[in-house]
């Protein structure tokens, strides 16, 4: 599918990453990503970075086609979820709690133009995150969305009702899947150096 294709090791690499801006934004230090030894993580790459604390997402960002070496859209997206504009911002206090999960994601492969029906037999739940493109807008959920929604007819509703189209539009938007890899860094943690 084209990208870069992520090692468990390197998976690690980023989402240390993420904790250490993460970790500096809190302490209100600026942080310049260390240029990483591995060559797939400077490869360009798109990711979403996902924060939850005790199950609830306390913030989500992330691009959908590659503009920078991964490691840096990664530290972009990490920093930004921090203060995700649909959620209240993050504070220190729940730094300890944090889950962090990171979505690499592969190239979006274009789904069959057509009815509502045929999207949602399409797609393959637990696997396939959506986007969705017209009339200006594009909304898009992670594949991890399906452990919320696994109906697909419920997936594609939602997904619908996010990007602010109908059902009877479904026929006029654009549909592309795409897989991810993920890798999470799990609470507890230790507290923020002073």
């Amino acid at each position: 599918m084209g990208g870069p294709e992520i090692t468990a090791r390197e998976g690690a690499v980023l989402t240390g990453l993420a904790v250490q801006v993460i970790r500096e934004r809190f302490a209100g230090r600026p942080y310049a990503p260390p240029r990483p030894e591995q060559p797939a993580l400077l490869e360009p790459g798109a990711s979403f970075v996902s924060l939850e604390r005790a199950g609830i997402l306390r913030g989500c960002i992330g691009t959908l086609e590659p503009a920078r070496p991964l490691y840096l859209d990664v530290a972009r997206n990490a920093a930004r979820a921090t203060n995700d504009p649909r959620l209240p911002a993050l504070t220190a206090d729940e730094w300890p709690d944090l889950e962090v999960t990171i979505a690499v994601l592969a190239p979006p492969e274009p789904l069959p133009s057509g009815d509502l029906a045929g999207l949602t037999a399409a797609l393959r739940p637990g696997v396939d995150g959506l986007i969705l493109s017209g009339r200006g807008r594009r909304a898009t959920f992670l594949p991890s969305v399906w452990r919320k929604l696994p109906e697909p007819a419920r997936f594609v509703a939602a997904l619908l009702a996010k990007g602010g189209w109908s059902s009877a539009e479904a026929d006029r938007l654009t549909a592309q899947r795409y897989a991810v890899t993920e890798f999470r860094d799990v609470a507890p943690r230790g507290p923020l150096e002073a």
